[in-house]
């Protein structure tokens, strides 16, 4: 794999809190001065917003299950996969976008529910930053995850996980209950077969776990809060990590396994920052030698 052009993802289902941790690499990129090429996971999806109706309903009509986000059908995996191969080689590639709302036409001048139009990314980008679904995806006809030079995954406790995505539908897409509940059983087996392994395919995974009664998610009132959870934070490969450094720097944490700290919801961010950001550091300093440039200077935390 080429260091010259590295990769960075980040990978978890619908409502895990991808974006959430996306805000905090944008967070460490302008602190140290690392300009990023973003791709969000749906520039990938295969079909627009009427184009999947369309196919849902087809597939309804016909007795089969419609296809989801989750899964292969849905989504284009060997162009994303191309593109990984090509920026880690050279630095460049093509993505889009897809306009999600009103807001978002009013910046790129195309209506809600479409893509815009294929476009390269921008030369001179110091990495490729993913966040989607399928940063680490390998399937018998794909192998998105053996591109990747740092890949997080994020996910929560699936009772967390569907209460926040049962909220979420019902607040800002206007679903019913019995609506989300119904895509939810539909995408179980693309979830089972295509999101849940990816994360034996990443570096760092961060997990949350609720501190509260999760038990029936279809009739919780609430999502448990950032300080009602404990974040589960599992190293691929823990050499290297300064467990006693992090713990000491993170009040409330410990060690659940010799690959694993558990941290306070409420310090996750703090969690991402110290362990992303020498992460990070590394992965320049190598693309910049690579590339017959001086190395960095700096002390890493670890």
């Amino acid at each position: 794999m080429s260091r010259k052009h590295p990769i960075i993802a980040v990978t978890g289902s619908s409502g895990a809190g991808t974006s959430t941790v996306t805000e905090t690499f944008q967070q460490i990129f302008r602190r140290e001065g690392i300009t990023s090429a973003i791709v969000p996971g749906d520039s990938f999806h295969r079909y627009n917003r009427a184009e999947m109706k369309a196919v849902h309903e087809e597939a309804v009509s016909q007795g089969r299950l419609p296809p989801s986000h989750f899964g292969p059908e849905a989504n284009d995996f060997p162009s994303l996969e191309k593109l990984f191969a090509q920026y880690g080689e050279d630095g460049t590639g093509q993505t889009r976008t897809y306009v999600h709302d009103i807001e978002e036409e009013a910046i790129y001048g195309t209506p809600p529910g479409t893509f815009t139009p294929w476009r390269q990314i921008e030369e001179g980008t110091d990495l490729l930053y993913y966040e989607g679904l399928h940063g680490a995806v390998h399937t018998k006809e794909v192998d998105v995850a053996r591109h990747v030079d740092l890949c997080i995954g994020v996910v929560p406790i699936i009772n967390l996980e569907w209460i926040q995505k049962i909220h979420r539908d019902r607040s800002s897409r206007g679903y019913s209950a019995e609506a989300v509940t119904d895509m939810i059983l539909r995408r179980m087996d693309d979830y089972v077969h295509y999101i849940c392994p990816q994360f034996n395919n990443t570096h760092v995974n961060f997990q949350r776990v609720p501190m509260v009664d999760t038990s029936n998610p279809f009739t919780a009132r609430s999502i448990p809060t950032a300080d009602e959870s404990m974040t589960v934070i599992r190293f691929a490969n823990p050499r290297g990590i300064d467990f006693p450094y992090l713990s000491s720097m993170i009040a409330g944490s410990f060690m659940s396994r010799a690959n694993s700290i558990v941290v306070p919801g409420g310090k996750t961010d703090l969690a991402m920052q110290l362990i992303l950001t020498p992460m990070i550091w590394r992965l320049i300093d190598k693309s910049r030698k690579a590339k017959g440039l001086p190395g960095l200077t700096y002390k890493s935390a670890f």
